[in-house]
């Protein structure tokens, strides 16, 4: 079976690159190396810095996944918080703190962008995901294993009335809005090249 190192700590990450790559003979192994990512707000560049780090501390095919959150709308900053919603909203100023900064915005438009890099020693491919979507007034939902981030709490997908955090499984995964993930993109690209040795 071929390896591939996930540079990662979110297990939710994790579990959705096993369970897209279960048909292959893929197994991935979760590494959080503790890579000082660049200051950028570039979520490309961030991806594939981590990916090349780690293959050179790993010597191992290895994916690195980057995730931004886009609000074109947030008063005075205009896509806040970008590559940075971990350190700059859910740490700074919370989920409650984004709720009320947005009261009165009528235009709750927000979108995640991912962005997966995988080196194998000869060449960098990336691949992207994108769901767009709405936030919600206030938060709603349950906390689950499964999530990437506390933003389940308060986004809504496209053509959707729950967040993420109010969803089953079967609803997460058979939701209609037009969403694409950067790991189902990746593993299009692999079951035609299945470059790894």
């Amino acid at each position: 079976m071929k390896e591939i190192v996930f540079v990662t700590s979110n297990q939710g990450k994790l579990a959705s690159a096993k369970k897209i790559f279960a048909n292959f003979n893929v197994d991935f192994i979760s590494c959080d190396l503790d890579i000082v990512e660049p200051d950028v707000n570039d979520i490309e560049l961030i991806s594939k810095y981590k990916v090349l780090e780690a293959y050179k501390k790993l010597n191992k095919p290895c994916i690195a996944l980057d995730a931004g959150f886009y609000i074109p709308n947030y008063p005075n900053k205009p896509n806040f918080p970008g590559a940075f919603p971990k350190r700059e909203l859910l740490n700074k100023i919370g989920i409650n703190g984004l709720l009320k900064e947005m009261e009165g915005v009528e235009e709750r438009n927000c979108y995640f962008k991912e962005c997966l890099s995988f080196y194998d020693g000869k060449e960098i491919k990336q691949f992207f995901g994108y769901t767009h979507g709405q936030i919600s007034t206030k938060i709603l939902g349950n906390d689950t294993e499964k999530k990437w981030s506390d933003l389940w709490y308060i986004f809504i997908p496209n053509n959707c009335k729950k967040t993420m955090a109010q969803m089953s499984d079967d609803e997460r995964k058979n939701r209609k809005d037009g969403h694409t993930t950067a790991i189902q993109e990746f593993a299009k690209w692999f079951s035609r090249h299945q470059s790894i040795k």
